[in-house]
């Protein structure tokens, strides 16, 4: 509010010159009696100034420029046609200079004058003036219009909400109208050509009614502000009162100081986005979201929403990467250190390091582990990020139905969280780690979505450099990181999801490659975990042979490193108890440790028997011997099929009999020679489900075996699918499947002819000790299989011919 600095009298009888210096403005109009302070910026405007503080009479003109002269503070010549007619005397009460020399005055308005004439512009510019008087029309039209302007002018003091009522006091106070009119006109919230033309008019009739127009727009629009905040506050919720109790509540913070912690962290959290290099549309998002926290209260649930969002991206890895290490042949030592075998999956990573080596932009290969628990798939990924200087990230999926743990969850409510991927990069800290996706095979799927279908933009090379979770709502690259899964079997991926991936089959481990891992590894692993050194405990290589033979029949080592760490608790017993030499651990006192044997060669061990075969499967766990027990009773020439076998597994058996009927004459049997028998085929391990073309030359041998009464090769295994014809077709799993024939003691192992090719991958050591045929036909399985003469029955026993 402008108030007087002196009293009316005292400024109307203040001497005005006839030439004075003068200020040209466009923004601000001072009327008659009313004080203001002005910052005088330009040169001219300061020795303008200066010159009437000079002069002793401290009065200087004050006239607004018209906009198209654009003559305030120009250095060209000041016209009398670029100017208001109508100005003000202005008397400066009190004057100061800045350091940067400018000035800050006082000044009160003194009369208004007339520009007669523009004398000089520089060095500042003085006008020729001449005081001028208000017209007063004395008559009851300027009586109404007075009352009206003044009675609205209190009215609107009433409804402006920040305006103190002192200013409908200070009204009263002045007793000439013109006086008034001109306070009245220094109040209100006009542009500055309204201001200057309510200045320039000098019939105070005029002047009160556009004082008055301007003054009826002030009040219609403080009464509809008064009409919307009480209906807005008539119709508040309690989450908007809440919101603007908190805005006050932050408002007193500040003056008590206590929102200096707000502004650092929100200044912290600006200057971690700067710094974490994120993409164009990550930052955009991320400043936009810590504009919005700015606005709201720190209290609220959508503040700590905000803020973990903002976490969540400044620590993000966007940029940080670790510097590949590029030796390849540092790189082998390093995975044959340790692991031992395992000779593709290395030769694959070493290859990935090869081009690396040569093109540094390549991305990363997506390989799949595929084998039997406990053959080191997991602990491989963690060499092949030791071996490339990588952070290793594991992430099981095993159980994991949600698509949301993949692909994060929205910020919808309070407690959502990234996606386990997006979680993994930023504890790896670094935007190239190794990432284990560990059981990928065990995912499932239900009502809250199928997360193998959200991991086929993950493990996409194409695709997966715009990543895009949930949480984060924007793009992160996920191109450099090299991805390794793991499974068991191949059956539960779905095929588009195999199909982004390069499949490594990682096989089980002969008896000599268990006895090395042992040696090497495990032993060593065991003694360690349990406080034991070689001045303890010596494990012969015989007694390992003896655990590995006879106490495990695994494709991995997990169940033989059980074994290890069994008798290394009982060996710290014995110190524990007071022993003092060292203990050695041998083939013969095996037993002691680990009680009775648990398994034994079943192949080696049976006898020659009509209608049992050792037929060969693969498991979950690797390969495994199948034994099918056949025998016929009186019947009606049905075939009975039990042990939980699958649909195809029953066709192959069907298949099988077909096969041994349409053979009777090279079988030597008579042309009805089941016309009143029944036949039973069982596979043992009854609990167990069991399907697959693979048995099917196993059932044929059994079925041709008790129908001739021949007893079968008690050390001959078998593996094959059989066609109605009796060829005899390929199968997968060979490796695997002699290997347990191995172990189980088979001396000879027939497999199709068409499987010639897969027997590369079988270890030497193996192949020493088993020989090996192959069939295309099942006469050749018969030939192999079966002995020359038909045992003699019993005297009880059952005669078919």
């Amino acid at each position: 509010m402008a108030n007087p600095l002196t009293s009316v009298n005292a400024i109307e009888t203040h001497r005005i010159p006839p030439e004075l210096p003068m200020l040209v403005t466009s923004e601000v109009v001072i009327y008659p009696l009313m004080a203001a302070p002005l910052l005088l910026e330009d040169e001219r405007a300061v020795k303008a100034a200066q010159a009437a503080i000079d002069a002793g009479h401290k009065v200087i003109a004050i006239f607004g420029a018209l906009k198209e002269s654009d003559s305030e503070g120009s250095e060209k010549d000041l016209r009398r046609e670029f100017l208001y007619p109508v100005g003000t005397a202005i008397y400066i009460a009190r004057s100061s200079r800045t350091p940067d020399g400018q000035m800050q005055v006082l000044v009160q308005g003194m009369a208004r004058l007339a520009l007669t004439d523009v004398l000089q512009s520089h060095p500042f510019p003085v006008a020729q003036v001449e005081k001028v008087t208000a017209i007063v029309e004395q008559n009851t039209k300027l009586e109404a219009l007075a009352r009206n302007v003044f009675g609205q002018f209190k009215k609107a003091v009433a409804l402006a909400p920040n305006v103190p009522r002192e200013v409908g006091t200070a009204l009263d106070a002045l007793s000439e109208m013109t006086h008034k009119a001109d306070f009245i006109a220094s109040q209100l919230n006009v542009e500055f050509e309204e201001q200057q033309k309510i200045l320039s008019e000098l019939n105070l009739n005029r002047r009160l009614e556009v004082i008055n127009h301007s003054l009826n727009r002030e009040v219609e629009i403080l009464e509809l502000r008064q009409k919307i905040s009480s209906e807005a506050a008539g119709s508040m919720e309690d989450a908007q009162r809440e919101y603007f109790l908190r805005q006050q509540l932050r408002a007193i913070q500040d003056e008590l100081g206590e929102g200096e912690d707000v502004k650092a962290e929100l200044e912290d959290l600006r200057e971690k986005i700067e710094a974490a290099g994120m993409s164009k549309e990550a930052k955009a998002e991320a400043e936009r979201e810590l504009k919005r926290m700015a606005r709201m209260p720190e209290a609220s649930a959508e503040y700590t929403v905000s803020r973990t969002y903002l976490d969540w991206l400044v620590e993000l890895p966007w940029r940080k990467k670790t510097d590949d290490q590029l030796d390849v042949t540092k790189a082998e030592r390093v995975l044959e250190a340790d692991h031992y075998g395992l000779e593709k999956p290395k030769e694959r990573i070493l290859e990935y390091l090869s081009v690396r080596h040569l093109k540094n932009d390549m991305r990363g290969p997506i390989l799949l582990l595929v084998g039997p628990p406990g053959t080191g798939k997991t602990s491989l990924g963690q060499s092949v990020a030791r071996a490339l200087n990588r952070e290793f990230v594991r992430m099981s999926l095993g159980g994991v139905r949600d698509e949301s743990e993949i692909r994060g969850h929205r910020r919808t409510y309070i407690g959502a969280l990234p996606g386990r991927i997006i979680q993994g990069l930023r504890r790896a800290g670094t935007k190239n780690p190794v990432f284990m996706l560990d059981e990928i095979d065990k995912l499932g799927a239900d009502f809250r979505g199928d997360p193998s279908a959200a991991l086929l933009e993950v493990l996409d090379p194409a695709q997966n450099n715009t990543f895009a979770d949930h949480y984060l709502d924007v793009a992160f690259d996920l191109s450099e990181v090299l991805f390794l899964a793991t499974a068991n079997s191949l059956h539960p991926i779905p095929p588009a999801l195999m199909d982004r991936m390069e499949v490594l089959e990682v096989s089980g481990y002969t008896e000599a490659e268990k006895l090395e891992i042992a040696r090497r590894y495990l032993v060593k692993r065991q003694m360690s975990e349990h406080g034991l050194t070689h001045k303890h405990v010596a494990f012969d290589k015989a007694a390992l042979q003896e655990v590995i033979q006879h106490y495990t029949r695994e494709a991995g080592v997990r169940n033989l490193e059980r074994e290890i760490a069994t008798v290394s608790r009982k060996v710290a017993r014995k110190f524990a108890q007071g022993r003092k030499r060292r203990v050695r651990v041998q083939q013969k006192n095996v037993v002691e440790y680990l009680g009775p044997q648990k398994f034994h060669y079943e192949v080696a061990e049976e006898d020659h028997e009509v209608g049992v075969a050792a037929g060969l499967a693969v498991t979950a766990t690797g390969g495994d011997v199948l034994f099918v027990e056949a025998s016929v009773v009186p019947g009606k020439g049905e075939l009975n099929l039990t042990g939980q076998v699958g649909d195809v597994m029953k066709e192959s058996a069907h298949a099988a009999l077909t096969y041994v009927q349409s053979r009777w004459h090279e079988l030597h049997l008579n042309a009805q020679f089941n016309e009143q028998r029944d036949v039973h085929v069982h596979v043992p391990a009854g609990a167990v489900p069991k399907d697959g073309p693979s048995a099917g030359i196993t059932m044929a041998t059994v079925l041709a075996s008790v129908f001739t009464n021949r007893p079968i090769r008690k050390d001959v295994a078998m593996t094959g699918e059989i066609t109605l014809r009796g060829k005899v077709l390929p199968i997968g799993g060979v490796r695997d499947k002699v290997l347990a024939a191995h172990r189980a003691g088979a001396k000879t192992v027939i497999l199709p002819e068409a499987n010639r090719r897969d027997t590369r991958e079988i270890p030497n050591t193996t192949r020493k000790d088993i020989r090996l045929v192959f069939a295309s036909h099942m006469d050749q399985v018969l030939e192999t299989a079966l002995m020359k003469r038909p045992r003699k029955p019993k005297a009880d026993a059952m005669r078919v011919n």
